[in-house]
């Protein structure tokens, strides 16, 4: 079985493609055939070394996708080989087979393909808890989506456009302006710098967004901050680009929430997470949510696909092909 390992912390290249051991089923567990592995930040963060802290090395990074059924243990009986299941947490997914608790596995649609699967999970599981749960968007409300073109920002926006709400959406060149207008987006900035907030401010008559999500790192914290109505909420993520300074909770401004979002408190159960991946199963066959596949790479190509995830300038969801 080839795999992608990584021995210790470092930028890209150590990233190896490599023969491994075949994996074997424990108690509750399958193996699982890879058909697409997703790229995340947490993912950069593994091979950086601020993640999976209490894993030692090597690892296999990856924790997305979607594939067939191997093998299971005996004593489980909810799956049998040949199904096509997809799982949003499995560490060492970057490889040609995995092996997954079953309890962390959702069963996929005939009618939606693996690779489409593996790029709802994780990114798509995110933005449905941002949107729905962290702060519900309510018919009027307006949201400012950081990184409108990413994988998550596409996926809320179109979440937020189903809930009735609007978006303005920030990105970091005009050549994402498009994609992030044709999910949904009413108005997008582009910008750079973290300098947004005055635009943000014309575009809502002087008001302020209702609810702003943010997940690129510290350079945007303030102006967002800045973004925000009286009462508004702000929903921090994505701790791999840094944290921002401490709060000092008495200088908040305009009686704001802050809140540090992450997608696992949605999903903390297996009940959950089949929960929630149906419903985004269900808006996939309606036509109500569209993935973005921005680029696929061969397995062996991890290290590519994690040199241009960090560029920031990739779109939509990057997957990894065994």
């Amino acid at each position: 079985m080839k795999a992608i390992v990584t021995e210790q912390a470092g930028g890209p290249e150590v990233l190896k493609y490599q023969e491994c051991p075949e994996r074997q089923p424990g108690s509750g567990q399958v193996v699982v055939r890879v058909s697409a592995a997703g790229v995340n930040f947490m993912d950069i963060g593994v091979r950086k070394g601020t993640v999976w802290q209490d894993i030692p090395w090597p690892r296999i990074p990856g924790v997305e996708g979607a594939g067939v059924i191997l093998r299971t243990s005996d004593d489980v009986s909810e799956f049998v080989p040949g199904q096509r299941v997809a799982w949003v947490y499995a560490p060492g997914s970057y490889a040609e087979e995995v092996v997954i608790p079953a309890s962390a596995l959702v069963l996929i649609p005939d009618s939606i393909d693996d690779k489409t699967a593996a790029s709802v999970m994780m990114q798509g599981l995110t933005a449905s808890h941002f949107a729905t749960e962290f702060y519900p968007i309510q018919p009027g409300d307006i949201a400012l989506v950081h990184a409108a073109a990413g994988g998550v920002g596409l996926l809320l926006t179109q979440i937020i456009k189903h809930r009735g709400g609007r978006v303005i959406g920030r990105v970091s060149s005009e050549s994402k302006v498009a994609m992030a207008k044709e999910a949904g987006a009413d108005h997008v900035i582009v910008d750079t710098k973290g300098t947004f907030a005055a635009e943000v401010i014309r575009l809502t008559e002087g008001q302020g967004v209702h609810v702003v999500y943010d997940g690129s790192g510290p350079v945007t914290f303030q102006d967002s901050l800045n973004a925000l109505r009286i009462a508004g909420t702000f929903c921090w993520y994505g701790p791999i680009l840094g944290a921002p300074d401490k709060i000092d909770i008495m200088s908040l401004p305009k009686s704001i929430k802050i809140g540090y979002a992450t997608f696992n408190h949605h999903v903390h159960t297996s009940a959950l997470l089949r929960k929630h991946t149906n419903i985004l199963f269900d808006w996939l066959l309606a036509g109500t949510l569209k993935v973005s596949i921005g680029k696929e790479y061969a397995l062996a190509d991890a290290a590519q696909a994690h040199a241009d995830m960090e560029s920031r300038k990739t779109t939509g969801k990057l997957l990894l092909i065994p």
